[in-house]
């Protein structure tokens, strides 16, 4: 691989995958906004940005895995991120952000003569170590095709296309997360249920996944509930996607109810 590539967020999913490009044989400049998460990256190989723009060349492709609307857009409207990427240049998106902001994000690209494509992404840190994550997309064909190999160096077992309308993907990743903090919140209930009843929660959930549910999601997430290991009740994530989530389905019209009341489990901590 001859062409380089820059990326931009370096939380816990970011560096992972911002690995996999190197270890493909990428160029890579990255910058994060704290500078040591970079750190690893540099002694890698990659070269360190000191601002968001320097990451981007011009008619090139630069990536973003940010946390939220506000980030992406402070990021691509400062410092003349645009301007520099230019006609011929692809931001690929792989923020969880909303639907609506992404639509916002894409017209300002066009009117700066270059592409945008969503790839939210699903799957955990280990997942994009393990190069086992799942991406969907949705943005301009040519684009798509451009980053398709780039996407895949990262760490995609399987890429997703949802077409050309920008805010497919967005909505796509928006329903996969509060389906998965749904079910995360149902084995909390569950299988603490049985704890307290004197059972053992594992044989209980063993016996769920490998019959009913033999889901990754169940599985996986079952497994830090049942071992009371990787934070779950504790992450912002889960409030501020099902907020995203409401909030896209309100501006629809289309009834979310339990979506609400997990919004509103989540927001007093229960």
């Amino acid at each position: 691989m001859t062409e380089t590539i820059g990326f931009i967020g370096l939380g816990d999913l970011g560096r992972p995958i911002a690995a996999n490009l190197l270890a493909a044989g990428y160029g890579l400049r990255v910058h994060n906004r704290t500078a040591a998460k970079a750190d690893a990256l540099v002694a890698q190989g990659a070269h360190r940005a000191d601002r968001a723009v320097d990451a981007v060349r011009a008619g090139g492709i630069v990536a973003t895995l940010l946390w939220d609307d506000a980030s992406v857009e402070e990021v691509v409207t400062r410092d003349g991120f645009l301007e520099r990427l230019g006609p011929g240049g692809v931001h690929i998106s792989m923020s969880t952000v909303s639907p609506e902001g992404s639509k916002r994000l894409a017209a300002l690209h066009a009117a700066h003569g270059c592409q945008f494509v969503e790839a939210p992404v699903f799957g955990r840190p280990e997942a994009a170590v393990a190069r086992q994550l799942w991406i969907v997309c949705a943005g301009a064909q040519a684009a798509k095709d451009r980053v398709r190999p780039v996407l895949e160096a990262m760490g995609a077992r399987e890429i997703f296309d949802f077409g050309e309308a920008i805010g497919a993907a967005t909505t796509l990743k928006l329903l996969g997360n509060f389906l998965l903090i749904s079910a995360a919140q149902s084995l909390t209930e569950g299988l603490s249920m049985v704890e307290k009843s004197g059972f053992d929660p594992r044989a209980a959930l063993d016996m769920l996944t490998r019959t009913l549910f033999p889901s990754p999601i169940y599985q996986t997430y079952g497994r830090m509930i049942v071992e009371k290991s990787g934070g779950f009740s504790q992450s912002p994530i889960p409030a501020k996607d099902l907020g995203l989530f409401t909030a896209a389905a309100d501006q629809l019209g289309a009834p979310a109810p339990l979506a609400s009341l997990l919004l509103e489990l989540r927001t007093r901590g229960a």
